[in-house]
């Protein structure tokens, strides 16, 4: 159980923090930038649910508190020593993965198929979720360049991959199941 009774520390002042095993990093460090963009997701996935009802929004709930899982699993480097820690670690796992793709099919089941790209648009929520789309691609693009130098669970990333290929098809979903996509135009302001 996280308690948070102090939310200023004062430790980060002079511009470290603290990973998951306690170590001391620079606030710019790859793995901080890795697990705080998954975190800004978080911040605009919650925005996205300001639009969203039903099992959209309860299927954004679940992605929710799978980032934190994400955030506490990159936030935790040395994986070969998970086995003899205290407290094993976080780590995200190809059930969360498989469950991301089962709703990808599920959604695409009643998708027509795409003869152009898909512009970011159209109703509210599939704009907001083609913003998580970016991020999620960017927090992916992080974790695979932190995971040349350092540990990185492979499902974590394989997620993030996942992930927004999910946002792409609710956007789609969100758009009246892709009738109001907002298709590009090749060439169309010439």
């Amino acid at each position: 159980m996280v308690v948070l009774n102090k939310i200023y520390t004062r430790t980060g002042d002079k511009g470290t923090t603290a990973l998951g095993n306690g170590a001391r990093v620079a606030k710019y460090d790859g793995r901080v930038a890795a697990y705080g963009t998954s975190d800004e997701l978080n911040a605009a996935l919650g925005v996205a649910r300001l639009h969203a009802a039903g099992e959209m929004d309860a299927a954004l709930m679940r992605i929710q508190n799978d980032l934190f899982d994400l955030g506490a699993d990159l936030c935790r480097p040395d994986m070969a020593k998970d086995a003899q820690a205290e407290y094993p670690p976080l780590r995200m796992t190809d059930s969360q993965v498989t469950r991301l793709e089962d709703e990808i099919d599920a959604m695409n089941a009643n998708l027509t198929p795409l003869r152009s790209f898909v512009l970011p648009g159209g109703s509210a929520l599939a704009a907001h979720l083609h913003i998580c789309r970016t991020v999620a691609r960017r927090a992916e693009r992080l974790s695979v360049e932190l995971a040349q130098t350092e540990d990185v669970n492979a499902d974590a990333v394989t997620y993030l991959n996942r992930l927004s290929d999910w946002f792409f098809v609710a956007s789609r979903v969100a758009n009246n199941n892709g009738a109001d996509d907002v298709l590009w135009v090749p060439g169309a302001n010439r």
